[in-house]
């Protein structure tokens, strides 16, 4: 499984996974983390990508720019990898607090993708210009307010890994887990 993170902070999802069972699972080659610094896609020199909201309003929003040419340069990542252009829509889930909980049946649905795109915001949020373009899924990890995507896009990463086949050393465990089913283990 290969998890592409788009983020203004790649370094604290690098860190955050690249320990335990998903940094064995990734030396071992079962999984993959492609953290794209979405300010490397800014055109300025400070390579910021905050901008004031359109409609006016308090607080900052994430450029659409930046956001939708990071997502590009994965997306040209992985139809190169596959030597072809995807044949469905990359599957891109942009975490808010706005969005439908996550829990055990959407991590075993999200574990079924070869590639998936975590979208990390910041600010008061992203450009809805580009979430409407790219965004496949809106995802909250629980009823409170964090600074960004990141915490939500590890907890996501850890869930959906022990999912796919040797990450866990006994599979059977990530079939009969503590929530399998909604019941307690």
């Amino acid at each position: 499984m290969n998890f592409h993170v788009l983020t203004l902070f790649p370094e604290m999802i690098e860190q955050g996974v690249n320990t335990s069972i998903t940094g064995r699972a990734i030396n071992n080659g079962l999984l993959s983390i492609n953290a794209v610094n979405i300010r490397d896609y800014a055109f300025n020199k400070h390579n910021s990508v905050d901008d004031y909201p359109y409609g006016g309003g308090a607080g900052m929003l994430m450029q659409a720019e930046p956001v939708y040419l990071a997502y590009e340069a994965v997306k040209e990542q992985i139809d190169k990898r596959k030597q072809e252009p995807q044949k469905h829509p990359l599957r891109v889930v942009y975490l808010s607090p706005q969005g439908d909980v996550f829990n055990q049946k959407r991590a075993e649905e999200l574990a079924q993708e070869e590639d998936l795109v975590l979208l990390c915001g910041h600010y008061e949020g992203i450009d809805e210009r580009v979430l409407e373009e790219i965004v496949t899924d809106y995802v909250s990890i629980g009823d409170y307010v964090l600074t960004g995507g990141e915490l939500p896009a590890m907890v996501m990463i850890d869930t959906i890994s022990r999912l796919v086949p040797g990450v866990l050393h006994n599979d059977v465990s990530a079939e009969f887990e503590s929530f399998q089913d909604n019941l307690l283990e």
